[in-house]
């Protein structure tokens, strides 16, 4: 329902924000990394996440449209609610805890406070082939995120009816993202091709 909120910075602290717009003050839960994003800004635009419950509604805000789309992600796997997930993203970069998780560690997020080994576990399992989209996406763009993981998904799937194996098309695919998310689906496929 909420994009974005741009607007003027009111109040800044570790865990929250509150943003100025159009007269009222909107308060954002954040984590550290956009907590230091902000920090010396007089104003700020960050990607809203609106989670509404039987006694709140709250606003996570985010400085970056990955780090919004990997709490969300990080919400789908059981065990996980939105402070946990904020946990998360406070303890590393989005490019570390994809990595983490991309690469199975579960040591690294059981050193998190509140992720027991099982839920460290089931994170991996969940997440491990949906966070290299994540890594693909661009700081740039707000919405960019659904367009490169339709083409992602459009490419792997056009490369597999070819014959190719779906493994090599994924890695191939991802890492052409990733240098540029950019590209439609088919300049991917074309690029691809050339790879496989």
């Amino acid at each position: 329902m909420y994009e974005y909120i741009k607007g003027k910075i009111i109040e800044l602290t570790p865990t929250y924000v509150v943003i100025e717009n159009g007269g009222i003050g909107y308060l954002l839960q954040i984590s550290l990394q956009t907590y230091t994003a902000l920090n010396n800004s007089t104003e700020a635009t960050l990607y809203i996440h609106h989670i509404i419950r039987e006694d709140a509604q709250l606003f996570f805000g985010f400085s970056q449209p990955k780090e919004r789309e990997l709490f969300r992600l990080l919400l789908t796997v059981s065990g996980i609610g939105a402070n946990t997930a904020r946990i998360m993203l406070s303890s590393y970069s989005v490019d570390e805890m994809v990595q983490i998780i991309a690469t199975g560690n579960i040591a690294a997020l059981k050193s998190i406070k509140g992720i027991g080994a099982k839920t460290a576990e089931r994170a991996i399992v969940d997440l491990k082939n949906k966070v290299l989209n994540v890594a693909a996406v661009s700081d740039a763009a707000p919405g960019i995120f659904a367009e490169v993981t339709e083409n992602i998904e459009e490419a792997i799937s056009a490369l597999t009816i070819l014959g190719y194996p779906k493994s090599a098309c994924e890695k191939i695919v991802k890492s052409i993202c990733r240098e540029n998310p950019s590209l439609s689906a088919e300049s991917i496929i074309r690029q691809a091709l050339t790879q496989l």
